[in-house]
């Protein structure tokens, strides 16, 4: 967080502009951008007014890049975008005379053992 703040305070340095400036054009407090200059926590939008300000809002991109589907996901969703995670597959296990049968061993090389 430290070094985001000081970035941050050299770009607004860089454009020549006061804190005071700077939160005025942000839409934020002047404590605010203080504050993320010091690298202390904020809210997201106010970083965010801040970066759009300082014409820097592209550059989350970079962060949190746009994932792109995989083509069999693609296949799979059929244009539909993905809502949730699934949970990973176990697989059934048969019951057979009150006996629960254990899932199998993969078979192995005899070397591998």
């Amino acid at each position: 967080m430290q070094e985001l703040g000081s970035r941050l305070a050299r770009q607004r340095l860089n454009r020549n502009l006061t804190q005071a400036a700077l939160a005025t054009e942000a839409g934020v407090s002047m404590p605010t951008v203080r504050r993320l200059e010091q690298g202390k926590s904020c809210q997201a939008s106010s970083l965010i007014r801040v970066l759009r300000t300082l014409r820097l809002l592209d550059n989350l991109d970079l962060l949190v890049p746009e994932p792109a589907p995989s083509p069999i996901q693609q296949l799979r969703m059929g244009g539909k975008v993905r809502r949730r995670a699934s949970s990973p597959a176990t697989p059934a296990l048969p019951v057979t005379g009150g006996e629960i049968r254990q899932p199998p061993v993969p078979w192995l090389w005899g070397d591998e053992r």
